[in-house]
């Protein structure tokens, strides 16, 4: 391996530092990068845009050393590398923050960060060394804790905090504002700047399309695993950059007047203390949605949500009795299978062992929450079974080759579209949806945001947990937040600006309550008649 090339940081140097040339990687039944030519000047911040499936996760993996390209050729800072695992790419100065995470779950937050650091550090070190970088990003995190503890972005903000605590060169970053605040997002591009202001390069993959033109200088688009073109985002629209993209504007969603009904899901003195001792305990909460309606619950991960979710789908069934109710049934101490006979249909955040299992097919993985293809004795309808998944295949637009792919082979986004579908085709009374388009892009967010929308006009009840704010904005008839387990007022979402959701992302709801607890009082009388 050739020596670790020195920074230049703040030096006028014009050889890329990062200089990719021809790099193809071939699966069985797929080209997952065709010929890819990318070049990334020091300083530089590049985005890499493109849907679901275009291969841009694949190249990332090519440059980090987890995966070897069947062409092609590396270069880093002017000289050819062969980068045979992430420890000699952190040894050249590249770091990796992955979006479907590189952590053992045993460890602790400190230990995990320690694996990928110089071996001189000692664990309080480096535990001192994440207290000071989590607090000087706003990514709070008890280096403490052992990550299978953790919510899904309290795991990237450990991603993140590892990949700053190695002085990269070259930071690759995929997905990283999806667990952060607004104030936290443009605090995080604050120190983005300041790192490639000091020579360090960034490559940057979001579906964000509004961050890519505010943040990054370049932009180099795939589709179906080859470059289709490369700008500077800050002189396209968000509308030329999905053209580029996927080849058309993401479709408008239809915007109606809110004709909620019936209370389908209520929440009422929802008191539960966490049964992980780094969990989060939630106190009162109180929650309607009704039919035909969608209530979107915005808040940074690990402020309560996975803790009311698990309550709400019977994950967890100790909650008090009466405290929740779906259909006018007390289900507080139903599991999921009773809940779904209610109607309560529920799509987790976590795709991979929760969502689905890995090794399933498409097909078989329906039975987590479909019995329409169980005959008689319990015996599969197997035509049945290949024949709905393969529906939902072709009306989500999901990529994989047939019913019969393991759930394991599609990627995050096209495994997405198919829970998510799986969900809204058992036409349930009641869905319950965690972060519905994370690491999805913008077709097909628009597609399931859509979906969404078409499920509340039939009638259906949707709550949607999310942290993207614009998503949660677009779709929701009412927001609440949640914080350190609290619930705050309903707002309308006429009467929502980020700026108020982002204070109250702190809990800073009190002083508002007074002018939320009338509406709060009008909507309980409504539901109750």
């Amino acid at each position: 391996m050739p020596p670790r090339p020195e920074h230049h940081r703040g030096e006028h140097v014009t050889t890329p530092r990062l200089q990719l040339t021809g790099i193809t990687k071939r699966y069985p039944g797929v080209v997952a990068n065709s010929g890819v030519s990318l070049s990334v000047a020091p300083g530089q911040i590049h985005a890499v845009l493109g849907e679901n499936g275009a291969g841009k996760s694949t190249l990332m993996k090519i440059i980090y050393g987890s995966v070897k390209p069947d062409e092609g050729s590396v270069m880093f800072n002017g000289r050819p590398v062969h980068v045979r695992n992430p420890q000699e790419a952190r040894a050249l100065g590249i770091s990796m923050v992955f979006q479907h995470f590189s952590l053992f779950d045993t460890l602790t937050v400190a230990e995990n960060v320690w694996l990928g650091l110089d071996k001189s550090l000692t664990l309080s070190e480096v535990s001192a060394s994440i207290d000071v970088t989590a607090s000087q990003y706003g990514l709070d995190i008890d280096p403490k804790r052992p990550v299978h503890t953790l919510s899904v972005g309290e795991m990237q903000r450990v991603e993140i905090i590892r990949a700053l605590l190695t002085n990269p060169q070259l930071l690759i970053l995929d997905e990283p504002t999806s667990v952060l605040t607004p104030q936290a997002v443009e605090k995080l591009f604050v120190v983005l700047n300041k790192l490639a202001s000091e020579g360090c390069s960034i490559l940057y993959i979001s579906h964000k399309l509004h961050e890519i033109r505010e943040l990054c200088t370049a932009c180099t688009v795939l589709r179906g695993g080859k470059v289709t073109g490369v700008c500077d985002p800050r002189e396209e629209s968000n509308a030329s950059l999905s053209r580029l993209m996927i080849g058309a504007e993401p479709p408008a969603l239809e915007v109606r007047a809110l004709n909620a009904g019936a209370a389908v899901l209520e929440v009422q003195g929802l008191t539960l203390a966490s049964d992980d001792p780094f969990g989060t305990d939630l106190a009162d909460i109180a929650l309607t949605v009704r039919s035909g309606e969608v209530v979107g619950i915005a808040g940074v991960s690990g402020n309560g949500q996975s803790e009311l979710l698990f309550a709400l789908s019977g994950e967890d069934r100790r909650a008090p009795l009466g405290s929740i109710r779906v259909t006018g049934k007390d289900a507080s101490h139903f599991g999921p299978g009773k809940r779904r006979a209610l109607g309560l249909h529920f799509v987790p955040e976590e795709r991979l062992g929760r969502g689905a299992v890995p090794t399933l097919s498409l097909a078989h993985n329906l039975l987590l929450t479909r019995r329409d293809a169980l005959g008689a004795g319990g015996w599969l309808k197997l035509g049945a079974l290949k024949a709905q998944a393969t529906d939902i295949i072709q009306r989500y637009n999901v990529k994989a080759n047939g019913p019969d792919a393991a759930a394991k082979s599609l990627s995050g986004g096209n495994l997405q579209k198919f829970i998510v579908g799986r969900e809204i085709e058992a036409k349930p009374r009641l869905l319950i949806v965690s972060q519905p388009t994370w690491g999805v892009d913008v077709g097909a967010a628009a597609q399931i945001r859509g979906e969404i929308l078409a499920l509340r006009d039939a009638g259906c009840a949707v709550l949607v947990v999310s942290e993207e704010l614009d998503e949660l904005f677009e779709i929701s008839d009412r927001l609440h937040v949640i914080a350190k387990g609290r619930l705050s007022p309903s707002m309308d979402r006429a009467d929502a600006t980020i700026e108020r959701i982002g204070e109250w992302m702190s809990g800073l709801w009190d002083t508002a309550a007074g002018s939320t607890a009338d509406h709060n009082q009008k909507e309980t009388a409504h539901a109750a008649a």
